[in-house]
């Protein structure tokens, strides 16, 4: 009980802090995927370079980028300054808990942060688009994929913070972000791509794709889509490779 309670109280301490600087987290967690909604969902559909009910498309990707992105990005950029400029690390490796469980506290809060900024992706997106209409029946499911695609963008997350130098990072993040971004069905149907197969199977490697196809077929059902329980298993599959490696890497970094 008393891990468990230092768990919590390690949790509750950054959720407290991210309450504190809630002004910055949201121009963070926000400003690039409301830049890509409204040049992608509202300039190119104003100018008619997209076709009508691209908005419908593009908004379950944004919010399923959010979700994953967000999560990683919050889960390694702490625990390279943790565990090099900051050396935080050291007084929460103090706590009574296991190695392990300091590893899992970060990469899970680094997924809270990814999904309140995938939800706060959802009025948002309504708003800006005007346009946009949802099966509410697939709600359900689709908060699953959130929440599934958080966890995995923060294993994803732990793992590249705990096993990248912190001299690297920056190259790291300029070589992965950009091909995780445009490869995760996050922009197009993946199950559309059958004339580019090659770039098919690539996206299909992307964790981020299932969660994208999970939230468009949950919310746009008509759309072609991959099933649910495709995503589901591997996201949660995702989640725990990435997950196991993300623990393994920080145990080696925390010994050291």
């Amino acid at each position: 009980m008393s891990s468990a309670r230092a768990f919590f109280a390690v949790l509750g301490r950054d959720v407290f802090v991210t309450g504190r600087e809630l002004p910055s987290f949201l121009a963070q967690v926000l400003v690039q995927p409301v830049a890509l909604l409204f040049i992608f969902g509202k300039v190119l559909g104003e100018l008619g370079y997209v076709q009508p009910g691209y908005a419908q498309i593009l908004l379950p990707g944004m919010v399923a980028l959010n979700a994953f992105l967000v999560s990683l990005q919050n889960t390694s950029f702490p625990l390279v300054l943790d565990f090099s400029y900051s050396r935080e690390i050291e007084d929460r490796l103090l706590a009574p808990l296991p190695i392990s469980a300091v590893a899992v506290e970060k990469m899970l809060f680094g997924a809270l942060r990814g999904l309140v900024a995938a939800l706060l992706m959802v009025p948002i997106g309504f708003w800006m688009l005007g346009t946009v209409t949802w099966d509410l029946a697939g709600l359900p499911f689709a908060f699953l994929c959130m929440v599934l695609g958080s966890l995995c963008g923060g294993a994803v997350g732990l793992t590249v913070g705990a096993a990248v130098p912190p001299r690297r990072i920056n190259i790291m993040f300029a070589v992965i972000l950009a091909p995780l971004i445009f490869t995760g069905a996050t922009q197009f149907p993946w199950m559309q791509l059958d004339d580019l197969r090659w770039f098919q199977v690539i996206c299909a490697f992307n964790p981020l794709t299932y969660v994208s196809e999970g939230m468009r077929g949950a919310l746009l059902p008509h759309v072609p889509h991959l099933p649910p329980w495709v995503c589901v298993l591997a996201l949660v599959g995702s989640g725990l490779l990435f997950g196991g490696l993300g623990i393994h890497f920080f145990l080696r970094r925390a010994l050291d």
